[in-house]
């Protein structure tokens, strides 16, 4: 039995066609990777990819509202069931496409264990459960009180924002680069909640002895006081209870205030940081970290062209745009001669 062969030009132009196949496959993850993983700053589909799945996120926490009353739950069960199923379907899909783009990350570069490294950060597990409970009652059987604590868990499709949110993305930022800060803040008020409950524990419990009746009890007392809520259900009545908990007032007004303060800082540095502003030489809208590192329009011809960080001649000095000569070094001002005496 003769087996057919393939002539080098019919192989050459498989090999070819082959290689446009491959060519084209790894052009297409790229974009999907750009418009998926980028910021949406440059590219306009980008950009409506992004209002798409807000409105869709934003559509499924109203309808998982929505499902609790139950007059519009009996009215509209249909159009929630479509909403719902549409919704699983685009975000699988994107859960797939994620997957797929993720080893051109640099960071999950491996086809496996970069993968398998993607899925476990925060929001790619986010965009698990966001589909995830829509897929369990196919694969397992459960009751209906489960079913119910699983449809309930849809509401974390909010926390999908948190990919398509500039402000989520500037908070996270915050307190990642303020977490020191921050636990120094917490360690505070850990502290001064041990101490005030433990000393309000002593002064209350011979005379509130089922109110106070530990430490762990007077904690609520001391939480609710130190953040300055004062529900009233609980209160001291003896004397010393009474400073303590003037004490506690102020102390705590303190230390609330602290976290407060380090998230303002953060919020600044980050508005500061993303304001653009105008460079002294050449009149152009630069960013605040480029600034101080762009020339003279003599030295690069097309603005907006910024060399990396360190180099010299940088300028600072404030000059209106359009005031550069075209050769030459940069001259002051000649001062005007004063006339003969």
């Amino acid at each position: 039995m003769h087996r057919k062969r393939i002539s080098p030009s019919r192989a050459t132009r498989l090999l070819y066609s082959w290689g446009v196949t491959i060519t084209a496959a790894q052009t297409l993850k790229q974009k999907v990777y750009e418009v998926l993983e980028k910021p949406p700053v440059t590219s306009g589909f980008a950009r409506n990819f992004n209002y798409f799945m807000v409105f869709l996120i934003l559509l499924n926490v109203t309808v998982v509202i929505l499902e609790t009353v139950a007059w519009i739950h009996l009215e509209f069960f249909w159009l929630f069931g479509i909403i719902d199923l549409v919704s699983v379907i685009i975000f699988t899909i994107e859960y797939i496409l994620r997957l797929w783009v993720c080893t051109l990350n640099p960071e999950y570069s491996h086809p496996i264990k970069g993968r398998l490294r993607f899925m476990v950060t925060p929001f790619a597990i986010i965009d698990l459960l966001a589909i995830l409970p829509f897929y369990i009652p196919f694969l397992i059987h459960v009751d209906l009180r489960f079913l119910r604590i699983l449809r309930l868990f849809r509401i974390l499709r909010i926390l999908k924002l948190g990919r398509y949110s500039d402000a989520v993305t500037t908070f996270r930022s915050i307190i990642i680069r303020k977490k020191e800060e921050l636990l120094v803040a917490l360690s505070l008020l850990f502290i001064a909640l041990v101490l005030v409950s433990s000393v309000m524990y002593y002064a209350e419990h011979e005379a509130q002895p089922e109110v106070y009746s530990s430490i762990p009890h007077a904690m609520w007392w001391a939480l609710v006081t130190l953040a300055t809520v004062g529900y009233g259900d609980v209160y001291p009545i003896t004397f010393l209870g009474k400073m303590m908990s003037s004490v506690a007032i102020i102390i705590g007004v303190c230390i609330f205030a602290l976290p407060t303060a380090i998230f303002a800082a953060g919020f600044i540095e980050e508005i500061e940081k993303d304001k653009e502003h105008y460079c002294p030489h050449c009149g152009k809208r630069v960013h605040k970290d480029t600034l101080r590192v762009h020339r003279h329009p003599r030295e690069h011809e097309i603005h907006g062209e910024h060399e990396p960080a360190g180099t010299p001649d940088v300028h600072h000095e404030q000059v209106p745009a359009g005031g550069h000569e075209p050769t030459g070094e940069h001259e002051h001002p000649k001062e005007q001669e004063k006339p003969p005496l």
